[in-house]
């Protein structure tokens, strides 16, 4: 599990290149649960929780990005 510390230190490139390993992780085991038990069913969890944790702070970088701009620009 990676915490949004973590993930806040890594570039937006690293941060993509994260999401594509993860999704797909994630659609490998998905794939293999659907023909076998998992050893670690919560492992789905934690990879959904991941992607979503670092597609959020993307968002949250590029509207600072967005806002920083728009102070710049002289509106708000």
């Amino acid at each position: 599990m990676m915490k949004p510390g973590q993930i806040r230190e890594l570039s937006v490139d690293e941060m993509s290149a994260r999401i594509v390993e993860l999704e797909e992780e994630r659609f490998r085991l998905k794939f293999r649960s659907a023909t076998e038990t998992l050893e670690d069913p919560l492992r789905l969890r934690v990879i959904r929780r991941d992607i979503a944790r670092i597609k959020t702070v993307l968002l949250e970088q590029k509207t600072k990005q967005t806002k920083a701009g728009a102070v710049r620009a002289g509106g708000r």
